[in-house]
């Protein structure tokens, strides 16, 4: 019996043969070439039939995941035209005369870099776009075009690595399960995985080997283990482990539709954080009974330049048209510390968490505010929509903020440009400075959302991002506790509502502490909507 040990992505426990498949390498070496032109044509060759083959790829998978997932398809093609990543690439082919392949690769691995570099999970997402992309073009430009070899009956599928594009041409009746020996959690391979409902654990590392191919074998991926020939014993345990699980997730699915109301009768709100228009779907899915936080600032780092007023106003429309009346609070513009455009590069910072960032941005070039706001109240009419604004610490911002939204309703007003009347406005609670004076900030809006991780960060003064600072960051700190009690306080004696929507938020352990304090709403990733609804009406 062998125990490989990675890292789980998609829950769930599967038994059932190996089948094992391993992409063929392509080595690609670097060559010193003449004729520089030539190896532009091939590399703009190779750009257009990647193009094309995505465009394939999108429009067969639009049936069966929707247009949301479908749409990674879309953000690849558009890497492809991406004008950063062609010129990275024809600088490396013209000025060093690299072979296309090489160049390439190099593209690969600066690009991925870059992304690796910012902290947020969701932008890490974007080195497997880079990596895919990469890869589609040195298949076409090797001649490794091949497709994967698929199983023809249903078995665990391992490979080195799957792709998007190898996830969605899967025969899903013959895949029990999928075990790689890299990847990433933040993958769209892995989002597609969890999408599909295929039980997939990553990161194996050199020790899943191809000798292994048509063995028993059992996929864990709750704990994140692949085990190989398992004995009688191990066989019979995981059988009940497998049976439980299944019997869990069925009371899971039970529970959607039902209300989220603990013992003794309190309702508490249970929400979904999204980064992006595609983590709508995902939302109703696991039934969250609103989007608690849409991170508005993905739509700026995704794009190339500053995202105009009507490519927003599109955007904010598809989210609040999928959520069917459903509460959406879109949260504004929070660039800066981890999360950065490539077109917007403010002055060095020694203390970038402490600096140009969030709603001092936003105030400081009222032109880029203005546009969100437009596109926010103009897509308000579609939906049921709240407004928040990040890292408030004064009364005085919140002032200027409601200046700027009447002279955007006004230019409204003015062009005969309809938008809702009962947009609620909230500010987030993140900094010592705003649980201090959370009582005069609860006289000027409609509600609080305490985001617990920068809290925790400036409350403890530990830099989050810091991995060795890692055993001291807490939330469930007593001050931290203590400075989220205070808000709760003065946010209802103001008779306003306050939510959760850090990390905290999805910690089961802290659910009744929060649930005594009072708190009205918590929002979480969407596949914790329903573990913490479950928890929630297990609380008194």
């Amino acid at each position: 019996m062998v125990t490989l040990k990675g890292t789980k992505v998609v829950a769930g426990i599967v038994i059932g043969r190996l089948f094992v498949y391993m992409h063929p390498d392509k080595h690609v070496s670097r060559a010193t070439v003449e004729d520089t032109d030539a190896q532009i044509r091939l590399f703009n060759d190779a750009r257009q039939k990647a193009i094309e083959q995505l465009e394939e790829i999108h429009e067969s998978s639009l049936p069966y995941l929707g247009e949301l997932n479908a749409s990674i398809f879309v953000a690849q093609e558009m890497l492809l035209e991406d004008k950063q990543y062609i010129d990275y690439v024809c600088k490396q082919i013209t000025e060093s005369k690299y072979n296309a392949a090489y160049a390439i690769a190099l593209a690969s691995d600066e690009f991925s870099r870059l992304f690796t570099s910012i902290e947020d999970k969701y932008m890490q997402s974007h080195v497997a776009d880079v990596r895919d992309v990469s890869e589609r073009l040195l298949r076409i430009l090797c001649g490794a075009e091949g497709e994967m070899i698929q199983p023809l009956e249903p078995c665990i599928f391992a490979s080195d690595d799957f792709s998007a594009g190898d996830i969605v041409g899967f025969k899903r009746e013959n895949i029990l399960g999928l075990a790689t020996m890299f990847g990433s959690q933040v993958s769209h391979a892995s989002i597609l995985a969890g999408t599909m409902g295929i039980p997939s654990i990553i990161g194996l590392g050199q020790e899943m080997l191809s000798i292994y191919d048509g063995r028993c074998a059992i996929l864990d991926g709750i704990k994140g283990e692949l085990i190989i020939d398992p004995d009688k014993r191990t066989l019979d345990r995981m059988k009940r482990k497998q049976k439980e699980y299944d019997e869990h997730q069925r009371m899971l699915l039970l529970l959607k539709g039902k209300n989220n109301i603990t013992k003794s009768g309190e309702y508490i709100n249970v929400y979904a954080n999204i980064g992006s228009a595609e983590g709508v779907e995902t939302a109703l899915l696991y039934d969250a009974g609103g989007i608690g936080l849409f991170r508005s600032e993905f739509i700026y780092i995704e794009s190339p330049t500053y995202p105009t007023e009507e490519e927003q106003f599109n955007i904010y429309k598809e989210v609040l048209e999928k959520m069917r009346g459903r509460k959406v609070i879109i949260r504004t513009l929070d660039l800066g510390t981890d999360k950065q455009a490539s077109y917007f590069r403010p002055e060095k910072e020694n203390n970038p968490a402490l600096g140009y960032r969030a709603i001092r941005i936003s105030l400081a070039q009222p032109g880029i505010f203005k546009t969100q706001l437009r596109a926010l109240y103009r897509a308000s009419v579609y939906g049921n929509l709240d407004i928040m604004f990040p890292l408030i610490i004064s009364v005085d911002e919140v002032k200027q903020i409601k200046e700027i939204i009447n002279e955007v309703t006004s230019e409204l007003d003015s062009e005969d440009i309809e938008y809702s009347k009962d947009i609620r406005i909230g500010i987030m609670i993140e900094t010592p400075a705003a649980v201090m004076i959370s009582e005069q900030l609860a006289a000027e809006v409609d509600f609080f959302s305490i985001g617990t991780n920068d809290l925790t960060q400036y409350t403890l003064a530990i830099d989050r991002q810091n991995p060795k600072l890692e055993s001291y960051f807490s939330e469930v700190h007593p001050a931290v506790m203590r400075m989220i009690e205070i808000t709760v306080d003065n946010a209802h004696k103001a008779g306003i509502p306050v939510d959760i929507c850090g990390e905290a938020a999805a910690d089961l352990n802290l659910t009744q502490a929060f649930i005594n304090m009072g708190i009205d709403a918590l929002s979480v990733s969407p596949n914790m909507v329903l573990p913490l609804r479950k928890k929630i009406r297990e609380c008194d």
